[in-house]
Parts: C-alpha cells; sequence; structure tokens
C-alpha cells in the first residue's frame, strides 16, 4: 500500500533485516549498542519510578532500545523466518529480566519500599486497562511505518514505543523489592500486552506492504503464528477487560457514596476500591455518617453480584472502619 510505504521511501527487505536482525552486518556493535542502552535506560526509568518523577521516567524513554527485538519478531513472523522470531523473542526476554533484575536491586536500598508503592509512577502501571491496550496497538503501528519509511525520523516512534516498554518492567522490578508480587504482575501484564499489540500490527503492515511477498511467503506458512498471537492478545486482554469493569463499576460506587454523603457537610469520598465480592469505600467526614445499610442497598441495586460494602472512615487523625 503506497499509503503506508510509498515506493520512493520504503525501505527494502535487506534493509529491514540490517535494522532488526542482530546476526547481519555489524553484530558485536549492535549488541553492544542494544545491551548499554538497555542498561541505562533500565538505571534512568527505575529512579524515575522511585523518586515520582515523570520527567525522568521520560529520558528513559528516549533511549529504551527493547522496540528492535520486538520489532524482529514481527518481521520473522511476516516472512517466514522462524530462526529470526526465535534469536529476537530469547533477546526480549533477556531483556525483560535485565530491567527486573536492576528495578528489584535497587528496591533492596529502599529505607521505606511502601512510600514507593503509592507513588503515581508505580500505580498508574500496575492496573492496565482497555484503553492502555488500545495506545499500545497506535504505538505499534508508528513503530512499524517508522522502520519501513526513509522519510520518517526514528526519534517520534522510539519515544512512543518505549513509553509502553521499560518502565513497566521497572515498576515489575521495583514491586516484587518491596514485597509486592500482585502489583508486579499488573505492571508485567501492561508490559506483555504492549509487546503483543505492537508484534500484531507491526505484523500486519509487513504483510500489506508487500514484504512477506517479497520474501516469498504464503499466507498459510503464517497461520500458526496468527493463532499463537491471538491466543496471547486473548490472554492479556482478559485482565485488562476486568480492570476496566472494575474502575467502572468503583466509579458507579463512589457516586452512589457520594449521594449517601449528601446530609453531611464537608463529606468526601477519597477512594473506591473494587475486589472480588468486597467494595472498600475512604471517606473523610467531619461527623458520623448515615447508616451503612442504606449505602449497601444503593451498591446492591448497581452492581449485579452485591458486593459487600467496607467503609473506612477518616475524622481528623482517627480511622475507623465500619
Amino acid at each position: 500500500m503506497d499509503l503506508l510505504a510509498p515506493r520512493s521511501q520504503r525501505r527494502t527487505l535487506d534493509e529491514l533485516r540490517d535494522r532488526l536482525d542482530f546476526t547481519v552486518g555489524d553484530t558485536r556493535a549492535k549488541r553492544s549498542a542494544f545491551w548499554i542502552m538497555l542498561t541505562l535506560s533500565s538505571i534512568i526509568a527505575i529512579s524515575g519510578v522511585i523518586g515520582d518523577s515523570t520527567a525522568t521516567v521520560i529520558g528513559a524513554m528516549i533511549v529504551a532500545p527493547l522496540s528492535v527485538p520486538i520489532l524482529g519478531v514481527a518481521l520473522g513472523i511476516a516472512t517466514g523466518r522462524a530462526a529470526l522470531v526465535g534469536r529476537s523473542l530469547l533477546l526480549v526476554a533477556a531483556g525483560v529480566v535485565l530491567v527486573i533484575a536492576v528495578g528489584f536491586l535497587f528496591a533492596q536500598l529502599l529505607p521505606n519500599p511502601t512510600n514507593v508503592l503509592s507513588n503515581s509512577q508505580v500505580v498508574g502501571r500496575t492496573s492496565p486497562k482497555l484503553m492502555d491496550l488500545t495506545a499500545a496497538l497506535a504505538t505499534g503501528l508508528v513503530g512499524v511505518i517508522a522502520m519501513i519509511r526513509r522519510d520518517v525520523g526514528d526519534v517520534l516512534p522510539g519515544v512512543a514505543i518505549a513509553i509502553s516498554l521499560v518502565p513497566p518492567l521497572a515498576v515489575v522490578g521495583v514491586c516484587l523489592g518491596s514485597q509486592a508480587p500482585a502489583l508486579a504482575l499488573g505492571a508485567f501484564v501492561l508490559f506483555a500486552s504492549n509487546v503483543i499489540a505492537m508484534i500484531i500490527t507491526a505484523t500486519v503492515v509487513l504483510v500489506v506492504t508487500g514484504y512477506a511477498r517479497e520474501a516469498g511467503m504464503a499466507g498459510a506458512h503464517r497461520g500458526r503464528a496468527y493463532t499463537v498471537l491471538a491466543a496471547a492478545l486473548v490472554l492479556v486482554a482478559a485482565p485488562m477487560v476486568v480492570n476496566s469493569l472494575s474502575s467502572l463499576w468503583a466509579d458507579r460506587i463512589a457516586n452512589a457514596t457520594r449521594t449517601w454523603l449528601t446530609d453531611v457537610p464537608g463529606a468526601q469520598v477519597t477512594e473506591v476500591t473494587l475486589h472480588s465480592d468486597t467494595a472498600t469505600v475512604r471517606v473523610l467526614a467531619p461527623a458520623d455518617l448515615p447508616p451503612i445499610e442504606e449505602l449497601q442497598r444503593r451498591v446492591d441495586d448497581i452492581v449485579p453480584w452485591n458486593p459487600r460494602v467496607v467503609i473506612v472512615h477518616t475524622v481528623g487523625s482517627s480511622t475507623e472502619t465500619r
């Protein structure tokens, strides 16, 4: 398709192999650059996560090189090169281990790791939703178009792709090092979903723009890879759907609680968390609260599975759980 890759700007298949295959060309230089940049990116990202600094995390986004082997997986699938797929996946897996290990080690140096688990850099990456998957699909599209076109610079897609890769892995390492495996799992789901989405979009674009045909690949030969990718996408999308629905129901419970607190001057709903059959509502209020049975009835009317409502009432410096 000339719209995605005009003939005058389209890179050849050999050029893509040179950029994405670490066994082509100056392999030693490629590998050293990859590991050096990934290590530095990890340190920058983890420092930003621990320090709750968005600007520092953005710095890690700019230098992260993980997009190269991920796009290498897509190229291998599109052109039927199983060896390239295998090598690229191993490189991605090794990179994942490196980033998580560095994050884990950094977490051991923290005087109070619990504080880190509540900062915005961690919280924002431990409960991925469907919108994160949508962003990953668009990100993969940006990355592969920039890779196959000579007239699109590498900086923009590099930033866009890295935003979904190294920072979530940094959060995984920090959470594991801070004894919070559930949060680490959430951040890893975000990373995995982004990787899978990027591979899918990149593979589709490479096939549509003729690279599969140029490599002499028939569609039937890619069927097994497509099936695996589809299954993996469903696997990582499932918890994202659950998180999205939980967020929706939590918002509705928060609105019901605000209505319940209408007659309590100065009352505020500070947080609502929904886990399985329990809805925990944190309320800041200077006076006694209305009967909790009334709120329970409101929640039963809007949430199909009727979760038990737990109120954590903060009055000044004291906290009461009901």
